[in-house]
C-alpha cells in the first residue's frame, strides 16, 4: 500500500539495499530511488577490482536494479556493457524478487600504478564510459519464466556516463522521457562499498486530462531540475534514510512512496549448472580442458566458486552424453 507520509520515517539503521518506488503528485512522475550496501560489497568481494572497475560496477548494479523494477516481469533481467576499452566486459544480473549479482572483466596491466584510477571517489567522472569502456554498446535482456518470452534492448556507448546511455535509449528506442543519476563508491576511506541510482520517467498516459500540457512541461522540467541537486554524498550517506532524501528533494511537489523492494546477493551457480555446461561442450573438449591432474575445474565468475569433476566423473559425463544422443 502507499505512503504518503515520508517525513514520518524510521532512519535506516545502516547503508539499505532496496529499491524506494516514489511518485511526484504534481506532474504524475514516477521515479525509483535505489541503495546498495552489503548487495554490492558481497558482489564485489569476489574479485580484486581497481577501484574505478568496482566503482563502474557499483554503477552498473544500480542501473540494472533501477531498470528491472521499473518492469512488471518474472525472471531474469541482465544488463551487460561491452567495449574495446580497459573494461571489456561489465554483466550485471537480477531476478524478479531482488537476487542481484554481476562481475567485471578487465586488463589488469591497463590499471597499474595509478593510471586510470579516477578522481575523487564522490565526484562524478563525466568521462567514466569512454575512458574504462571505449566504443561498444549497452544491452539488457528480459527473460520471462514462465511464458518463455525474451526481450531485448540495445543501444550505443554514447556519452560519458552509463546514465547517458541508458539516456539514449529511452529517447531513441522508447520515445520515453527518462532522467537517471548514478553513483558508486568502492570503498577505501573507511566507508564499505556502496552504490545508488535515482530514476525518474514521465509515463505516458499518467498526466491528469484536466492538467494543461505546458503545466505538465514544467512539472517535468522541476523535477530534474531537483533531481540533478542531490549529491553523491547524499546518496550514499548512510546516516541519510533513503526517505529522507526524496522528501528534501519532492516535498513542495507532493510526493507519495510505495513498499520498498527488497535487494540482495544471490549467486545462482551450482554444481548442476557447471555439470550442465561441460555437457553442452561435450565429450571431445574434455581433454583440452584438464589441468595437469586430470581434473576440470569450473569456476563461476560471478563468485568465483570452483567446481571440480575427476576423470571419472568425466567418463560419466561421457557415457551419459552418449546414451542421450539419437542414433542415426
Amino acid at each position: 500500500m502507499p505512503r504518503s507520509d515520508v517525513s514520518a520515517a524510521i532512519p535506516d539503521r545502516q547503508f539499505p539495499n532496496h529499491v524506494q518506488p516514489f511518485r511526484v503528485e504534481n506532474g504524475w512522475i514516477r521515479g525509483r530511488l535505489i541503495r546498495l550496501g552489503s548487495a554490492f560489497e558481497q558482489t564485489a568481494v569476489h574479485n580484486k577490482y581497481p577501484k574505478p572497475v568496482g566503482r563502474i560496477l557499483g554503477e552498473t548494479l544500480a542501473l540494472a536494479a533501477a531498470l528491472s523494477t521499473a518492469l512488471k516481469f518474472e525472471g531474469n533481467f541482465k544488463l551487460q556493457a561491452q567495449g574495446d576499452g580497459p573494461v571489456s566486459l561489465l554483466v550485471v544480473d537480477i531476478t524478479s524478487d531482488g537476487g542481484l549479482r554481476g562481475y567485471a572483466r578487465f586488463d589488469a596491466e591497463a590499471f597499474d600504478g595509478d593510471n586510470l584510477q579516477g578522481q575523487d571517489p564522490f565526484t562524478a567522472d563525466s568521462d567514466l564510459v569512454p575512458r574504462l569502456l571505449g566504443a561498444g554498446h549497452l544491452a539488457f535482456t528480459v527473460d520471462q519464466n514462465l511464458e518463455g518470452d525474451r526481450y531485448q534492448g540495445v543501444t550505443a556507448l554514447a556519452g560519458g556516463s552509463l546514465a547517458d546511455c541508458a539516456h539514449t535509449y529511452f529517447r531513441d528506442s522508447e520515445q520515453l522521457e527518462t532522467a537517471i543519476k548514478l553513483t558508486a563508491h568502492y570503498g577505501g576511506d573507511g566507508v564499505a562499498p556502496r552504490a545508488a541510482a535515482l530514476m525518474i520517467q514521465r509515463m505516458p498516459g499518467d498526466k491528469p486530462p484536466e492538467m494543461p500540457d505546458e503545466e505538465a512541461e514544467e512539472a517535468w522540467r522541476n523535477a530534474v531540475i531537483l533531481m540533478s541537486s542531490v549529491t553523491s554524498q547524499e546518496l550514499l550517506d548512510a546516516e541519510l534514510p533513503t526517505q529522507d532524501i526524496l522528501y528534501r528533494l519532492y516535498h513542495a511537489d507532493g510526493i507519495r512512496v510505495y513498499d520498498k523492494l527488497p535487494l540482495r546477493f544471490q549467486c545462482r551457480c551450482s554444481r548442476d549448472r557447471a555439470t550442465d555446461m561441460l555437457i553442452n561442450f561435450g565429450g571431445d573438449d574434455f581433454n583440452d580442458m584438464k589441468t595437469e591432474n586430470g581434473m576440470i575445474v569450473v569456476s563461476c565468475e560471478f563468485c568465483r566458486t570452483d567446481y571440480e569433476f575427476t576423470e571419472q566423473e568425466l567418463i560419466d559425463l561421457k557415457s551419459a552424453e552418449s546414451q542421450e544422443s539419437p542414433t542415426t
